[in-house]
């Protein structure tokens, strides 16, 4: 099982929010590039990016900087927030990005999503945010009256590569993940499925590698920051180096 670091892009800085909430910031560093480095240089395989500003506006707000991770580190980036056109996938991957994440798209535009799965197949993946059970979209600021098992259900047909489940009553706030949420998606799941939200030890990553193989990554974030997790320590504890199933990442 990959641990995935997070990097969370608002206003050009690196910062973690609390359960979404634009407004309850910590700032981390001004210097994007030199966080993305680090994870990589402790042995990170895989980086997800998310623009903040652009998960709400619906459009790119931190495009220079995460092109500038892109090129400064040799990893796999995702990136998710605000994607929600053809144009917007193909500039992300054009600039080196290896796969972009569609969670608004996949509840109100499925043309789209489509379009993009087609288009870059193993490539797009499903952002799956859930507050109380539904799905949150337009950067949390929304919650629809679709349970997040329903939309997954409703994905089976459509070429992502992976879900990342986000619980966003734990984001940010290492109470650990929503491992019954998390054991409904996985066996509702068509996709691999990556955990997000809480994590905050080594044994929340136990218990989500023990809900089987089809759970292939967490992502951490806040933990890491404050320094409750030592990503080094992880590698080491989970043998994150190879991910146990000979596919590659992209």
């Amino acid at each position: 099982m990959l641990v995935i670091p997070a990097i969370d892009l608002k206003d050009g800085r690196c910062v973690r929010l609390r359960q979404g909430d634009l407004a309850a910031e910590t700032v981390y560093s001004d210097d994007p590039v030199a966080v993305a480095r680090k994870w990589e240089e402790q042995g990170a395989r895989l980086i997800h990016v998310v623009d903040l500003n652009g998960a709400v506006e619906g459009r790119p707000r931190n495009l220079a900087q995460i092109e500038a991770i892109v090129k400064a580190v040799h990893v796999v980036v995702q990136v998710g927030g605000g994607i929600r056109s053809i144009e917007t996938v193909r500039q992300y991957l054009r600039s080196g990005v290896t796969r972009v994440v569609l969670g608004t798209a996949a509840l109100l535009d499925r043309a789209f999503l489509g379009q993009a799965c087609q288009e870059f197949p193993g490539r797009i993946l499903l952002g799956l945010d859930a507050r109380d059970g539904k799905v949150a979209v337009k950067g949390w600021t929304a919650v629809s009256d679709v349970s997040a098992v329903a939309l997954l259900k409703e994905m089976a047909g459509y070429a992502i590569r992976a879900v990342i489940y986000t619980d966003i009553a734990r984001d940010g706030m290492l109470s650990g993940p929503n491992l019954a949420a998390l054991e409904e998606v996985v066996a509702c799941s068509s996709f691999p499925v990556i955990a997000s939200g809480g994590i905050s030890r080594i044994d929340d990553l136990l218990a989500l590698r023990a809900l089987g193989p089809r759970v292939e990554g967490a992502i951490v974030g806040k933990a890491l920051y404050d320094g409750t997790m030592d990503y080094r320590a992880i590698v080491t504890a989970l043998k994150t180096y190879e991910d146990g199933t000979g596919r590659e990442l992209c």
